[in-house]
């Protein structure tokens, strides 16, 4: 009897065991096809040398059993500019990858591309393959590179840089106070994480309408276009004079363009116009005793002060918009003002006690220009008795409560404040475009003597052409109704 138990058992065992082999096993089908998130892992344009940011693909088991894929490789094998993680595994080639049914497992895929030494992107392809059941299928991956020249923590003496590559800037590039940077029309220069462009000399950033000057991250891919905090920025030091900008684009930095340091003697100048400074964590323009004379220039979105203008110095600024719609970046609402005027700052010292930095406030002019964002109040004016402080809007829509006046003639004329008031900019806050809507209200009401020094915008058209010069660096001219 007991013999009949142990043969009634080990046959109980043996078919208990095929269940369990049949519940493990795999779909066999040839006919089985793997699903994908995308057909093309894209890498926008990168640097040479580089690596890229991260993209991932996701594949999919639609069957209600587990999927074995036998085997999934980049095709260039290890002589590729791609590289896999497959499910955690950092491999370019790996076996016997289980999907289980109905569900789904992630590749993640980077890129870094060699330099060819051509000024013109270059196009690196390769695919991934996979194999399952004897089936195979591909998913084709696809970079776009540029090569670049490289500036690493150097001393720049006087020289030109041109057009013909970009410049890539890791850590800094100091331009010494002897010395003279010169940089040409459609230049582009790109910024490392952390990096930053330093003169204690002189910069000539001189660009025209057709060839501008950039100044912005090395982070190339569509995602980071317009993400602030990438790199530090520009500094002109007190003591450097005669700097230009003009048809610059500065772009995602911390503070974008810093004009004089409160711990030099002596104080910076810069002709800043047609440019554009925005997307930045702190400030857009942060100037200290410095002098600037400005002109269709937009300042905008930044996380504290669009434009800051501290500790004195003299400073005019021509149809200029400075618009501040900061939001998105971070849980953080901007809660500071889009411009300081102040003949005071005030710090911290190591011992922890404030101390409290003074200087004459010569001029802060601003003709036929806006002050706006999404705070209610976009002014602040700091005032030590001290010092001198001469401040005056002319002809400009700014963005301040009701209760702020403006009919002190020592410091306004033609100002206009309120919701009627509105410049109606076309898209300030997805597309960042601060163009005029044809609505609005900044239209025609500029001083056209100050237009008539500065004619045409910053997108090249012409102030005197229609029935008077817009406020702001932008001038909408409206079509003629041909009837």
């Amino acid at each position: 009897m007991v013999k009949y138990l142990l043969q009634i058992s080990l046959v109980a065992l043996v078919v208990i065991s095929l269940f369990s082999c049949e519940d493990e096993g795999y779909l066999n089908s040839p006919d089985a096809q793997l699903q994908f998130s995308i057909d093309t892992v894209m890498f926008d344009t990168i640097f040479t040398t580089i690596g890229s940011t991260t993209q991932h693909l996701k594949i999919y088991n639609p069957y209600d059993e587990n999927v074995l894929i036998s085997r999934i490789r980049v095709a260039g094998g290890d002589f590729s500019n791609f590289r896999l993680n497959v499910n955690g595994t950092s491999a370019n080639e790996v076996y016997e990858v289980e999907v289980p049914a109905r569900d789904s497992i992630f590749i993640f895929v980077e890129v870094t591309i060699d330099p060819n030494g051509q000024n013109l992107p270059m196009v690196v392809q390769d695919s991934i393959e996979f194999t399952t059941n004897s089936n195979h299928q591909n998913i084709k991956l696809i970079a776009y590179g540029q090569d670049f020249k490289l500036i690493k923590s150097e001393t720049i003496k006087t020289t030109t840089w041109t057009a013909e590559k970009p410049y890539l800037i890791y850590d800094y590039a100091y331009v010494d106070s002897t010395s003279t940077l010169t940089i040409e029309p459609g230049t582009r220069i790109y910024f490392h994480k952390d990096a930053g462009l330093y003169v204690r000399g002189t910069l000539i950033a001189n660009g025209n309408f057709q060839n501008q000057i950039l100044f912005t991250a090395d982070r190339l891919e569509d995602t980071y276009k317009n993400i602030p905090d990438q790199w530090n920025g520009i500094i002109l030091f007190s003591g450097s004079k005669n700097n230009v900008m003009n048809f610059a684009n500065i772009k995602n930095a911390n503070i974008g363009l810093q004009v004089g340091t409160i711990e030099d003697e002596g104080h910076a100048s810069l002709e800043l116009s047609n440019s554009k400074i925005e997307n930045m964590a702190y400030a857009g323009l942060f100037a200290i005793k410095s002098k600037i004379s400005g002109y269709n220039n937009v300042i905008a979105n930044c996380g504290f002060y669009a434009t800051a203008l501290l500790v004195g110095g003299e400073y005019e600024f021509y149809h200029t918009t400075i618009a501040n719609y900061w939001g998105g970046y971070s849980s953080r609402a901007r809660k500071t003002a889009s411009l300081v005027i102040s003949n005071a700052l005030i710090l911290k010292a190591a011992d922890g006690s404030d101390v409290t930095y003074t200087g004459d406030l010569e001029k802060a002019f601003f003709g036929n220009s806006i002050v706006y964002g999404n705070n209610p109040m976009e002014i602040e004016l700091g005032k030590n008795e001290e010092k001198a402080f001469n401040y005056f809007f002319d002809h400009c829509i700014i963005q301040v409560p009701d209760t702020f006046k403006v009919n002190n003639k020592d410091h306004y004329k033609n100002v206009w404040k309120g919701e009627e008031y509105n410049p109606l900019f076309m898209d300030p806050y997805d597309d960042y475009n601060y163009a005029l809507d044809t609505l609005s209200a900044a239209k025609d009401i500029g001083n056209p003597d100050f237009a008539k020094f500065f004619p045409m915008d910053i997108m090249n058209k012409d102030r005197l052409s229609d029935d008077g010069p817009d406020l702001g660096a932008y001038e909408r001219i409206e079509k003629k109704d041909e009837n």
